[in-house]
């Protein structure tokens, strides 16, 4: 039995309680541990548990939430997590809802660079098979980058210094901060369908032979655009050339790895892509002494082999050769008769000795030596028992035939 002042809860009544308790104590608290059991439904929301040594606290991270993070977690990942404690009702069950999550160690975008690399490598993003060679002279550069940064500045100034004569095309983009990406990649696009419109229009034009795709340095956060996963896909599909060019010379960003070259700086992929015109002069020059050298060797040792040729008895009496030629004609025409005449009588010799044996075969040079055929019918009698008195037989002589009938039969 209750005492009358004794204070009667539903379970609906008492879990709201202690949620209210909860949220007002811990609305908002930071909380270390290990992830496990992550899981995300088709709600998108961030479903998992943070453990240590003794104990396990039961999380969810609603989608709006997650969407922002820059990685993805994991389980047997350590991190940070902000949030508020609660309860789900439904169940009686306390949870955190996690507002933030921050790896412990490296950070977030250090998880979040690790994760796509590893995407992309095993995706072959990153494979040498897919690189695509620069060209020697790119007669005309795509260059994308801010337009008002130190980058543009740079390959500028490298172009008109190395090979003034190379067109610069600039896209100018946004390199940093919200929407950097989606330029950047938007560019790497436009790039390559300004080329397939002068393809197809027949223009004289320069394409666009190599694409400059980068700026200057800062920190991870400022080169952040180049590691997202919008970027190194444009790259990776675009049919022109592409070096990175993302000023830092020790760390690598995703477009690094996923471009068919990579340069530490804008100015040295300028350098890398634009030759200097004075070498190529240079080269042009000992290509040419040299192809001439070539050309005057081959004329001199063609001139040798006339010399010679023209001292042969062949060019010097081609009647004569032409008479041989003609008598060994002949001689060949009369050999060839005289084998075929030999050949046609071994046939003929054959042919009578074959005759001969069918003349000795044949029936009816049996008869012109006194012997005679009879038939009963359209059969030879071979028998005298085969017939009977009244038939009618015909008797064939070497010449001529007489019919006659049976009178009588002797075995």
């Amino acid at each position: 039995m209750t005492g009358n002042n004794e204070r009667i809860y539903t379970v609906t009544g008492l879990t709201r309680e202690i949620k209210s308790a909860l949220e007002e104590t811990f609305s908002h608290v930071w909380i270390e541990g290990e992830i496990s059991n992550f899981k995300v439904p088709a709600s998108g929301h961030f479903y998992f548990s943070l453990k240590d040594e003794n104990s396990m606290l039961k999380c969810v991270m609603f989608r709006h939430s997650g969407s922002r993070l820059k990685f993805i977690p994991e389980d047997g990942m350590h991190v940070l997590c902000s949030g508020r404690v609660g309860v789900y009702e439904k169940q009686g069950q306390y949870q955190l809802y996690v507002e933030g999550i921050e790896p412990r160690g490296k950070g977030a975008l250090h998880a979040a660079f690790e994760q796509l690399k590893k995407k992309l490598y095993e995706e072959g993003l990153f494979s040498d098979e897919h690189k695509k060679p620069i060209p020697l002279l790119s007669m005309r550069v795509g260059v994308i980058t801010s337009g008002t940064g130190a980058a543009i500045r740079d390959i500028l100034k490298v172009a008109r210094r190395r090979f003034s004569n190379v067109e610069i095309t600039i896209c100018p983009v946004k390199v940093q901060g919200d929407g950097a990406a989606r330029e950047i990649a938007g560019a790497i696009v436009t790039m390559n369908e300004y080329n397939g419109y002068l393809a197809e229009s027949g223009s004289n034009e320069h394409t666009i032979d190599t694409i400059i795709a980068g700026r200057g340095g800062g920190s991870i956060e400022d080169l952040w655009a180049f590691n997202e996963e919008i970027v190194a896909r444009a790259i990776f599909e675009s049919d022109i050339p592409v070096v990175s060019a993302v000023g830092h010379e020790v760390d690598y960003t995703i477009s690094d790895f996923v471009a068919d070259r990579r340069a530490a700086t804008p100015s040295a992929a300028a350098e890398m892509v634009i030759p200097m015109k004075e070498e190529l002069i240079g080269r042009i020059t000992v290509s040419r002494e040299s192809l001439d050298m070539a050309i005057k060797t081959r004329i001199n040792s063609a001139e040798v082999r006339l010399s010679n040729l023209s001292g042969k008895y062949v060019l010097r009496e081609p009647i004569n050769v032409l008479l041989e030629l003609e008598q060994r004609l002949d001689d060949i025409e009369k050999e060839a008769g005289t084998r075929i005449m030999h050949h046609f009588k071994i046939k003929e010799a054959g042919f009578i000795s074959v005759s001969g044996k069918l003349g000795t075969l044949n029936p009816l040079a049996i008869l012109g030596r006194g012997y005679s055929i009879t038939f009963s019918g359209q059969e030879v009698v071979k028998s005298a028992n085969r017939l009977k008195t009244g038939d009618r037989i015909v008797t064939r002589f070497s010449r001529g035939e007489a019919v006659s009938r049976v009178e009588k039969i002797s075995s």
